[in-house]
């Protein structure tokens, strides 16, 4: 045998050890593919059902094709999806990031929450969970993924990326997996198919291979002019052992052999035995069923798919089924759909009423060939015989009708979601009571936000070990606050302390983390966005300070920031230079120079003063208008009374007059008596 003959049949060890893994990765994808064949045959047709609108049978729809019969379809299905996926939009889940133990720190966990947020802003991650949980709700399962792509094209340090996975189909996890979030999976596939040309100028550097020969223990691999092509994603244990060192610290044995120098020299030892410990290693292999095109290391210690599920089901066997909202609801829709078709139908294809008469009662007049498809001025009969009648509309079916109705109702009392959760009306009459129907609507479907949350909790798992791998160089990243304002911090390499940079006035210029040292955990919270948030706070922040005045100055930074003008953050800028030294940023020295501050704080006092000023001279006018008032009063009052005195005494004038006139009259006969006795004297 020739020397090219025996290299031809020699193998070499790693060799054998891929044609091996390579074995292995067409066994677990076999296996893979049939433990969720029957979850994804049953999500297609969910998805054909619900999305694309075929919802009769095969058979009936050719049969009522051949007799030229309507197949109407009314498809309420997206609404029911559409509630339950756009209220887990509008509530959208996120992760907060909280120390662990005494390693950690409070302000690397607000880095990590505004780390994960640049990743998350930059990567569209809204449009990868969205498209996660529309799949879930619709057909059953939906996944996201995570990605390392470098940070520029001039650049060789990476960045995390969030990325969506428009076809759920072609991601095979674990069947094994028990987890709820499916945090255990072992093995995973995403599977794409590319031309034969394609996959040739995608992989140039693969072999040559023989397409006939090759695949020829894969055929399902190979399908004409296609060929699958998978990422294949493995998790496997790993045993190392650990040392407690002198200075606290706890290293891998081989970390610690190898900087046994460095260490040696900083005067920094092993204490105590070591230790053995379990951790987990991730692969990531490119494989087309007939090689291994590529291999990778991954950074984390989790297979960096999420999942997300819609109403789980495990059978007696541990099977676990997915399944989706409307998967109990679509013979209750295909019959809405019959019994409005028959109605439909027994509407629009009935013949017209028709007319009858007396032998002869039509020949007076053509046009009643055309009378019930055309509008005549008039219309003649044989004279003798009696007027020709039209026979009545008989209506529709009142049965179809009602049956229609039931089958519409089943369809809620099957999605658990009724018509005020829809927004139609019905018969709560009170806010409270709308509210209380709509929250029912929302409790008999929170297992899917719920199954959301329990993703997204797995996701910031996933960011929370990837980060510190992945940003563990010395480098200025960007992290975003809660109102995705952006900021630079730096970061230090794994293993360098946290320092801090100061001024001469003792203000923190610069701080560089570590974001490897301590353990972090994180929680997830659902509710309003952040814009809503904002503006319920200003409108309470706006009710305090009318209760509570004296608080303005000191919460009017606050309260300008969380108001939603074009220059809002500019004014809450401006407002935070009126604040205390004690209540400025850092709670260290002012942000601005004293003499600007002492400036500003004697303006304020003269503010202050001009404000006492007027406020007692608005006192004082309103004391003179008060005044002005009595005293006028008073002058109208002696008027009255001098008034009221002369009419006293003209009337006691009159009085005296009236007394006297008295007098007079009554002494005037006896003098003009005495006076005719005088003149008869």
């Amino acid at each position: 045998m020739s020397r090219e003959s025996n290299a031809e049949i020699t193998a070499t060890e790693d060799e054998l050890q891929g044609d091996a893994l390579l074995a292995r990765a067409r066994k677990e994808f076999a296996r893979c593919r049939d433990a969720w064949r029957q979850n994804q045959e049953e999500a297609r047709e969910d998805l054909r059902f619900a999305r694309l609108g075929d919802q009769w049978p095969a058979a009936m729809a050719l049969q009522r094709k051949i007799e030229n019969r309507p197949c109407l379809t009314f498809n309420k299905m997206p609404a029911f999806i559409r509630q339950v996926v756009n209220d887990a939009r509008q509530n959208k889940p996120s992760v907060k990031v909280h120390p662990q133990d005494s390693g950690a720190d409070k302000r690397v966990a607000e880095i990590f929450d505004g780390l994960i947020r640049n990743i998350e802003t930059a990567s569209d991650a809204d449009v990868a969970t969205d498209t996660a949980i529309e799949h879930a709700v619709g057909q059953g399962f939906g996944f996201w993924r995570y990605n390392l792509v470098y940070a520029s094209d001039d650049a060789f340090e990476k960045d995390i990326v969030v990325e969506r996975v428009a076809n759920p189909f072609t991601i095979y996890g674990d069947p094994r997996s028990t987890a709820a979030d499916s945090s255990d999976w072992d093995v995973a596939f995403i599977v794409t198919t590319l031309g034969k040309d394609e996959f040739e100028r995608e992989y140039p550097d693969a072999e040559k291979v023989d397409w006939d020969h090759d695949f020829r223990d894969c055929p399902d691999w190979l399908d004409g002019e296609d060929v699958t092509v998978a990422e294949y994603w493995t998790r496997e244990k790993v045993r190392s052992a650990i040392v407690a060192l002198s200075d606290g610290t706890v290293e891998r044995l081989e970390e610690v052999e190898r900087r046994a120098e460095e260490l040696l020299a900083a005067g920094i030892g092993i204490v105590g035995a070591p230790r053995e410990t379990e951790s987990w290693k991730v692969t990531q292999r490119i494989i087309s069923g007939a090689e291994i095109l590529k291999t990778v290391d991954w950074a984390g210690k989790y297979i960096p798919i999420v999942p997300v599920y819609g109403d789980e089901v495990i059978d007696e066997d541990g099977k676990r089924w997915f399944r989706s909202l409307i998967r109990d609801a679509k013979a209750a829709q295909q019959m809405f759909n019959y019994w409005r078709t028959t109605t439909t139908e027994l509407v629009a294809l009935a013949p017209k009423a028709p007319w009858i008469g007396e032998e002869g009662a039509f020949d007076a007049d053509r046009n009643w060939e055309s009378a019930n498809s055309t509008s005549h001025a008039k219309l003649e009969y044989a004279k003798g015989s009696p007027p020709p009648q039209r026979q009545p509309f008989s209506g529709v079916p009142a049965g179809a009708l009602q049956e229609a109705m039931n089958a519409s109702d089943d369809m809620k009392a099957i999605t658990g979601i009724y018509d005020a959760s829809l927004g139609a009306r019905s018969n709560e009459t009170s806010g409270r009571a709308i509210l209380a129907r709509q929250r029912e609507g929302d409790v008999s479907t929170f297992h899917f936000i719920d199954n959301l949350s329990r993703a997204i909790r797995h996701g910031g798992r996933i960011l929370l070990d990837l980060i510190p791998k992945v940003y563990g160089t010395e480098r200025i990243v960007r992290i975003l606050g809660e109102d995705l304002a952006p900021a630079a911090v730096k970061v230090a390499p794994t293993g360098q302390p946290v320092t801090e940079q100061t001024d001469e006035a003792g203000r923190i210029v610069s701080r560089i983390y570590d974001l490897g040292a301590g353990k972090y955990d994180l929680t997830v919270s659902s509710g309003p966005s952040f814009t809503t948030r904002r503006e319920e706070a200003a409108l309470q922040m706006e009710a305090f300070i009318q209760k509570v005045p004296q608080a303005a100055p000191l919460i009017g930074d606050l309260y300008a920031e969380a108001l939603d003008w074009p220059l809002a953050d500019r004014i809450g800028e401006r407002l935070k230079l009126l604040l205390p030294p004690q209540l400025q940023e850092g709670g260290g020295p002012p942000l601005v120079p004293p003499q600007l501050l002492q400036q500003i704080q004697q303006g304020m006092q003269v503010i202050q003063q001009q404000g006492q000023q007027l406020q007692q001279a608005q006192q004082r006018i309103h004391a003179l208008e008060q005044g002005a008032a009595l005293k006028g009063r008073e002058l109208e009052l002696k008027a009255r009374s001098l008034e009221i005195k002369g009419f006293e005494a003209e009337t006691a004038r009159i009085e005296a007059e009236r007394g006297t006139l008295a007098k007079v009259a009554a002494v005037a006969p006896g003098v003009e008596l005495a006076a005719r006795a005088a003149g008869q004297g």
